[in-house]
Order: structure tokens, then sequence, then C-alpha cells
């Protein structure tokens, strides 16, 4: 049996500690503080991957996505040679839920989806 096809799903790096090219070039990165106070505004960074990745009509970023649980916060669709895969917003969180999962979805032209979370702490 052949491998998965990388438009089969959401893709994630099989060893997140040792990720091969690809995975670097395509795996989201959040970049924001560990732990935020509720109610007050924090910035959240988001770059496609470690490794940049190029914005050609032929191979490009297409979107990103970035969701608190399962709450949509924002989609930038990007536009090929004009663009890079890289954005920052400024959120507030509520005090509700002690813990946030912050998770970020991008399409990549060629190489499929790709996911990232990271789990941020809400003090009052």
């Amino acid at each position: 049996m052949g491998e998965k096809s990388l438009f089969c799903g959401i893709n994630r790096p099989a060893d997140p500690a040792n990720m091969t090219d690809l995975e670097k070039k395509h795996t989201p990165v959040i970049e924001c503080p560990d732990t935020v106070k509720a109610g007050e505004p924090f910035e959240v960074r988001i770059k496609v991957g470690e490794m940049p990745h190029v914005m050609e009509e032929g191979h490009h970023i297409q979107w990103l996505e970035l969701y608190s649980g399962q709450n949509q916060y924002i989609r930038i669709d990007l536009t090929p040679v004009f663009t890079r895969p890289e954005v920052t917003v400024t959120l507030v969180k509520g005090g509700k839920h002690r813990t946030s999962t912050l998770r970020v979805v991008e399409r990549c032209n060629l190489h499929g989806t790709w996911e990232a979370m990271k789990e941020i702490t809400v003090t009052e």
C-alpha cells in the first residue's frame, strides 16, 4: 500500500522534534504568549513554516485560518507573488475558560492542508 496523498485530510509533522524540509516549509508556526490575561489584548503572529515558503504563481500558500477551539477567528486569503504567508493579529480572550487551544490551518496549492496548535493559559 502506498503513502497517503498530501491532499487526503490535514497534514501534521510525523515527528515534530525531527521534521523533514517539506514539513518545515508547510507547518504553521504560532508565536504568542503562553499565558494571557482575560480581557486584555495580545498579539498572535502566524507564519507558514520554520523555513520560508515560496509565493510563486505555480506554488504558493492560498490561505491561513486561525481558530480557538472550533471558533474561527480569522481567514486570510493570500495572492501569490505579492504577499508573504505571514500575519499578526490582536486577540482578546475571555475569562470563562482557563486554557484555550489556538489552531492554525493553511493550504498550499501543491502540498495540501497543514495544521499546527498551541495551548495558552488564560488568567484573571
